[in-house]
């Protein structure tokens, strides 16, 4: 494992405060307030952690209620709903300085067989080694990034990104919004399978809701947008492994009242192994 793929596993993993407690820490990725993929994979954790029985989450759906303060500890809160005989119910609240800034809500099933079948297909995309990673292309970009968030940006990451088509985010152009990338943690991980899903959920937090800017010109580096994760949604349907490429279809179907809906398909070797959604806030401050 590489120390910075270990590093975030141990950020994600949490310290045990009490029973159903936990506290995290926070690591800045260049937004304004706590990146929400963090708060949305320690929630996951806190969430296993309250398990006697090991089962695998299927689904899980979030609201981020307030922006987190990077430089502050998060209480997490785990609310044991229910054991059932087939399926475990878990809801957790994220807290700082008293107040909730995020919950979840989190549901887990015994490993059983059942019918399957899988209607879509991976898009056809370039290989991930054949694409530059968007490390190396913020590298190219560092002399024109915002001085602001120059540091935060050029730092390598615990996620390798590769994009398809990579859009110029200093000065966007207007384009359908529908974009591909490959991703996978930067550096071997174990077999455990709560880590692999915190992993993919810290993962695809990145670059949705930017599917919603895509048609109007706009970017994350631009000081006049504002823009925020206002819930998410994932489903896990197939095991996989968080540190084997998987590609990211994601598209934003509509957006209107500040709003931008966005979707994405997670895919590894052909197989259909998450979906995400998720809206978000997009506005230009005046």
């Amino acid at each position: 494992m590489s120390n910075l793929v270990e590093e975030l596993v141990k950020l994600l993993n949490l310290e045990t405060i009490e029973v159903n407690l936990f506290r995290g820490e926070s690591r800045d990725v260049g937004g304004r307030s706590v990146f929400g993929g963090q708060v949305l994979a320690q929630a996951l954790m806190a969430a296993y952690h309250t398990q006697a029985e090991k089962r695998q989450c299927h689904s899980l759906h979030a609201y981020f209620l307030r922006p987190g303060d990077i430089n502050i500890p998060i209480v997490y809160e785990v609310d044991r709903i229910r054991d059932g005989g087939s399926f475990t119910t878990r809801r957790v609240v994220a807290i700082q300085n008293g107040e909730a800034i995020f919950n979840l809500s989190a549901s887990f099933q015994v490993i059983e067989r059942g019918f399957e079948h899988q209607a879509a297909t991976p898009p056809d995309v370039p290989a991930p080694e054949s694409l530059e990673s968007e490390y190396d292309i913020r590298q190219r970009l560092a002399q024109q990034l915002p001085e602001r968030l120059r540091p935060v940006l050029t730092q390598r990451r615990p996620i390798d990104i590769r994009p398809i088509d990579p859009i110029n985010f200093l000065k966007p152009e207007p384009r359908a919004p529908r974009k591909q990338v490959w991703f996978r943690a930067d550096g071997p991980l174990g077999d455990d399978l709560a880590t692999h899903q915190a992993l993919l959920t810290y993962a695809s937090d990145f670059g949705l809701l930017g599917t919603g800017m895509m048609p109007h010109g706009l970017s994350f580096a631009d000081p006049t947008v504002q823009a925020a994760s206002l819930d998410h949604t994932m489903w896990f349907h197939h095991p996989f492994r968080a540190d084997e490429w998987l590609l990211y279809d994601m598209e934003s179907p509509a957006a209107m009242n500040a709003r931008a809906f966005t979707r994405g398909q997670i895919y590894q070797n052909g197989k259909l192994v998450a979906s995400v959604c998720q809206e978000g806030l997009m506005r230009v401050r005046k």
